[in-house]
């Protein structure tokens, strides 16, 4: 248990930081407010409201008109969103989602654009709102800091940029924090049906499938494939066999359409994107994204299998899970929500040990980092380098943790 003199260090930080929290709340959502206070579903830029969840309502249209053979027909669904939303001019989504997501937003799909986006972000807060006190309800030295948690959780950037844009990231979110909970309880299968169903976002699943095979976590491996198998067979079941082996083919040839798939990759927060954007040579740098993706997952695996607390070892986990994934974005980054407060609550309890002095530093600059898309100037994406360092903070503890077990 952390001393007195740890915790109330800890509040009077906390403390500090909160005052500086809530003024980047008030700012970003002034920020929110005045950009989408217009008539009309376009914004102050001219920007579509919403920009990203025009695509998940052609593909909730495209389910309600038993299209199926259009789900990864690119210039079907652009004439189709000019249709249903005239405002949406020419945009342009690359279809790259497994069928059944398309069945999720079929009853939204039937609203007009407009009340379907406000209930779509209504969710979206909720569901972010329910998933981090559901994770702050796990962290004992945290308790007595609900204001500022909530002030946090308010503020921080990647559910700015989740709202702004329609995005559906927060449904990994739920994925991975019941994964958590369930974890805790020691209810194996059930975490694994939780990761299974990032199945609809396969790319936030690679280091889960890397790191709990090899750790032989074989309940979570049985309970994550029969996740996965159920969601894509809900779909293979609605659409058949047709549409799931062009779903296939296009996951085998996604090299092919990254250019349309990735069009800020300064907005982009993983190991791929990293080596992208500072290096010009694209073989070189997709060698250099696998060496060093697996340079971190054996940190998160070593670091997975030590006695470490849950809250750390899952904490590096998501930290890993984002970094390895091909394609994150800056919404994507909602994800580590539960990381924040996972890392903040071990570090109290564990805050004598020597690599945990960097921790919150490197925290509060993964925190704050996404707010100014610099890498579009620098082509370095810090928030990389942060959580690189994170991972080998979170794996020299467990290594400290490790030796101190076997004493």
């Amino acid at each position: 248990m952390a001393s007195d003199a740890v915790a109330a260090k800890f509040a009077t930080r906390l403390g500090r930081l909160s005052r500086y929290g809530v003024i980047l709340a008030l700012c970003l959502w002034s920020v929110y407010v005045w950009l989408l206070s217009t008539p009309g579903l376009l914004d102050r830029n001219g920007l579509l409201k919403g920009t990203d969840f025009l695509h998940f309502y052609v593909l909730g249209t495209l389910a309600n008109q038993h299209r199926g053979s259009d789900l990864y027909n690119i210039a079907a669904q652009t004439e189709l969103a000019r249709q249903r939303v005239p405002e949406a001019g020419d945009k342009v989504y690359v279809p790259m989602y497994p069928p059944q997501v398309s069945l999720w937003f079929a009853p939204l799909a039937r609203l007009p654009y407009g009340e379907a986006l406000a209930v779509w972000l209504s969710f979206n807060a909720l569901l972010y709102a329910l998933c981090c006190y559901l994770i702050w309800r796990t962290c004992p030295h945290l308790q007595a800091q609900a204001g500022s948690v909530f002030i946090f959780a308010l503020a921080y950037p990647a559910f700015f940029h989740l709202l702004l844009w329609g995005q559906s990231s927060v449904l990994a979110l739920l994925c991975f924090s019941l994964a958590y909970l369930a974890v805790r309880s020691r209810r194996s299968v059930l975490a694994g049906l939780a990761i299974g169903s990032l199945i609809f976002k396969p790319s936030l699943g690679l280091a889960a499938a890397f790191i709990f095979p090899l750790a032989a976590d074989w309940k979570i491996v049985a309970g994550a494939v029969a996740g996965a198998g159920a969601q894509l067979a809900a779909g293979w079941l609605h659409y058949g066999t047709p549409v799931m082996r062009e779903y296939v083919n296009r996951v085998l040839h996604i090299r092919a359409v990254l250019p349309l798939f990735e069009p800020r990759p300064y907005q982009m927060h993983s190991l791929s994107a990293f080596w992208q954007l500072l290096l010009p040579e694209k073989t070189l740098a997709f060698w250099l994204y696998v060496v060093s993706g697996m340079f971190v997952l054996v940190l998160s695996l070593l670091c997975w299998r030590s006695p470490a607390p849950l809250s750390l070892r899952y904490g590096v986990l998501l930290v890993v899970t984002v970094l390895v994934a091909p394609h994150l974005t800056v919404y994507d980054l909602v994800v580590l929500a539960p990381a924040f407060l996972m890392l903040s609550d071990w570090m109290v309890s564990g805050a004598g040990l020597s690599y945990s002095r960097l921790i919150p530093i490197l925290l509060v600059l993964l925190y704050v980092l996404p707010l100014v898309p610099q890498a579009k100037w620098t082509h370095l994406q810090f928030s990389v380098l942060a959580m690189g360092v994170l991972v080998w903070c979170g794996y020299r503890n467990s290594c400290l943790g490790l030796s101190w077990a076997n004493s």
